[in-house]
């Protein structure tokens, strides 16, 4: 009896197969993490491969444990060992988890600090000089840091893009100029909370940092019109986004000059600046009617019906809009909406505690706002949810009515 024949290669494992640049290329078209993890569950080969090609990574610190993750993960740039009231440990991030980070990530592009309270200057200043190639930090809530450790961060990492430094109480216009001096290509800045920060820090900044995009000066509470006026024509081109929530010394000036200056404006944060007129923000929807989508005014007092008609008319691709506590605003803010040929983008809306508004000026507003989301009308007197019923209002299919306060905000009106 003849033997049958058999194939020459039966069974072939597929690592002699495929070399290490297949089995990357493989690797890349997995879009989820989950199955990231199981290509590097079949063998070493395929656990080394993945190992070196991750690029991001959320950890714990610990210098051995860092240790670890820099022989292994050799090829990582983002970095993340934030804390926060969910996810804590002790000690947390220290200064000598930061030497090891300085020594051992050479490649970090992204390293996230926030809340690791622990650290100070000196575990800052190991950064700065060990990461020349970082572009994005966040120390937010690190309270111990001072304009020292930050400035030699600035000093050594010239190609920083985004640096968030909300909550450090200690900051000062020292920094500003650090940052102005060393990194040009500055794109966000987030300043949130520190109190110390005043004109001249602002005007020292805008003469280096021409490119910035985004500006968080949320309670920033020194800063007024000069500082303002100063970013505005040095980032006339590149400005998208402007925080100033409870600046109170900002005026009119300030959003004059952003009107003159920053046409592609997209968001404005201006809640709790009390002294600003109806004339600076109809110059500014004037200004930026095409760019405009967000636009928070809540608690600024002067302002009233003649704002809100010119930004309906003009903004027409305005998304969020709050301008709750604005006492002045009644039924004639809507006067001109209502009918077929006026549609607004709008998907977000707050007019709480806007007691002269009524269901007649929601009526006008939710005919011209089919893509409405959320409407917050809590302590309207005359919008309740029994006289909406009792007058008919028929609201966009999933748009949620924030009557009472029992809805949880979107995270744009926070």
């Amino acid at each position: 009896m003849s033997r049958t024949s058999q194939p020459e290669e039966s069974g072939a494992c597929i690592n002699n197969r495929l070399g290490d640049d297949e089995l990357r290329a493989v690797l890349s078209k997995l879009e989820e993490d989950k199955d990231k993890e199981v290509f590097g569950l079949v063998c070493k080969r395929w656990l080394h491969l993945q190992s070196t090609e991750r690029r991001k990574l959320c950890a714990r610190a610990g210098p051995h444990m860092l240790n670890r993750i820099a022989a292994r993960f050799t090829r990582l740039s983002e970095l993340d060992l934030s804390q926060s009231l969910s996810r804590s440990f002790y000690p947390g991030v220290t200064d000598s988890d930061l030497s090891v980070i300085a020594a051992a990530f050479t490649s970090l592009r992204l390293l996230n600090l926030q809340n690791c309270k622990g650290i100070t200057d000196k575990g800052l200043s190991a950064i700065g000089s060990g990461l020349p190639c970082l572009q994005s930090l966040d120390v937010s809530y690190c309270r111990k840091l001072t304009d020292k450790g930050l400035s030699s961060v600035a000093k050594g990492c010239h190609g920083l893009r985004a640096l968030h430094v909300m909550g450090c109480r200690f900051i000062t216009d020292s920094l500003l100029s650090a940052l102005s001096m060393n990194c040009n290509n500055l794109e966000e800045l987030g300043l949130q909370g520190c109190t110390n920060l005043t004109d001249s820090g602002l005007t020292a900044l805008a003469e280096g940092c021409k490119r910035l995009k985004h500006l968080d000066l949320n309670k920033c509470s020194n800063i007024g019109d000069i500082g303002i006026s100063n970013v505005s024509k040095a980032c006339s081109s590149s400005l998208r986004t402007l925080k100033l929530l409870d600046c109170y010394k900002i005026g009119d000036d300030s959003i004059l000059s952003l009107a003159k200056y920053c046409k592609n404006l997209e968001t404005l944060i201006i809640g709790g600046c009390r002294d600003l007129s109806d004339d600076a923000i109809k110059s500014l929807a004037f200004a930026c009617y095409g760019s405009l989508k967000n636009l928070r005014m809540d608690w600024c007092l002067k302002v009233s019906d003649t704002s809100l008609v010119c930004i309906f008319l003009m903004c027409r691709n305005l998304e969020v809009l709050d301008v709750g506590c604005c006492e002045e605003v009644t039924d004639s803010a809507f006067q001109g909406l209502g009918s077929e040929d006026c549609k607004l983008s709008l998907k977000i809306l707050r007019v709480s505690n806007c007691e002269k508004i009524t269901v007649d000026g929601m009526s006008k507003l939710l005919k011209s706002c089919e893509g409405l989301e959320y409407l917050d009308v809590r302590s309207c007197p005359h919008v309740t949810q029994l006289r909406c019923h009792e007058a008919g209002l028929q609201f966009p299919h999933g748009c949620k009515v924030n009557f009472t306060g029992s809805l949880v905000e979107p995270d744009l009106l926070r």
